[in-house]
């Protein structure tokens, strides 16, 4: 019966991920996201699927808010057995027009958020002596991207926390895994001037993260890249 909370689960790559996790026998999804009733929308399809889903709707770049949010989850089913780190945002901007405020409203939302809700669930999950920690991170942590400082630095950023908390918890119990997907055809990509078929569905990258939390104990994907099969965009 695992426990899985997803952040960023209204739509795009979370909801997939809450519908793919929706599947497996006896699943307990905590969703959280800003918008209400769009987690509603996404609860009831996992609940149509035979999953528990808890509505949590929490802004993770509000270190209350999510402590509230971890409390309300473990008030319900105790300790959790997946985290889905996906929550973020990509706002573009030349380095010439991008203001401090704007780079650091997408470290918060892509990086620090991450971080706050690490911590809020790792405490229980290392008490456990198990679990699966995913960080939804991105091949702009890797490469460079113009008009991307902000959201490069801050997935780049992402890449490396998860690389130090797979380090300090991988003689605990935890599996830490970093997915780095390219193109993926969500609400971020909206108004483009490309096919959808040039992308990644996110079907694909939730596939992947329900396909690598069911591999053994004895084994861990750390990092995986995934990019559309024509390449970047």
């Amino acid at each position: 019966m695992p426990t899985i909370v997803i952040t960023g689960a209204s739509q795009g790559i979370g909801r997939a991920v809450a519908e793919a996790f929706a599947a497996t026998p006896d699943a307990r999804l905590a969703l959280l996201a800003r918008t209400e009733d769009k987690l509603n929308a996404v609860a009831n399809a996992c609940r149509a699927a035979g999953a528990e889903a808890l509505v949590v709707p929490t802004d993770v770049t509000d270190d209350a808010a999510v402590a509230d949010a971890a409390a309300a989850v473990h008030d319900a089913w105790g300790a959790v057995d997946v985290l889905v780190n996906n929550a973020g945002m990509f706002t573009p901007a030349p380095l010439e027009e991008l203001t401090a405020a704007q780079f650091r409203n997408q470290v918060a939302v892509n990086l620090t958020s991450a971080f706050v809700v690490t911590k809020a669930f790792l405490d229980d999950m290392l008490a456990a002596g198990q679990g699966h920690i995913f960080y939804m991170a991105s091949v702009a942590s890797i490469m460079a991207y113009p008009n991307g400082a902000a959201y490069g630095a801050a997935k780049h950023g992402l890449l490396g926390l998860a690389r130090t908390v797979r380090e300090e918890t991988k003689g605990r119990g935890l599996r830490v895994t970093s997915l780095l997907p390219g193109a993926t055809y969500t609400p971020s990509w909206e108004g483009v001037d490309l096919p959808e078929e040039r992308f990644m569905k996110p079907e694909d990258i939730a596939d992947t993260v329900c396909a690598i939390y069911d591999l053994s104990d004895r084994t861990v994907v750390e990092e995986v890249v995934l990019r559309p099969q024509e390449g970047d965009v």
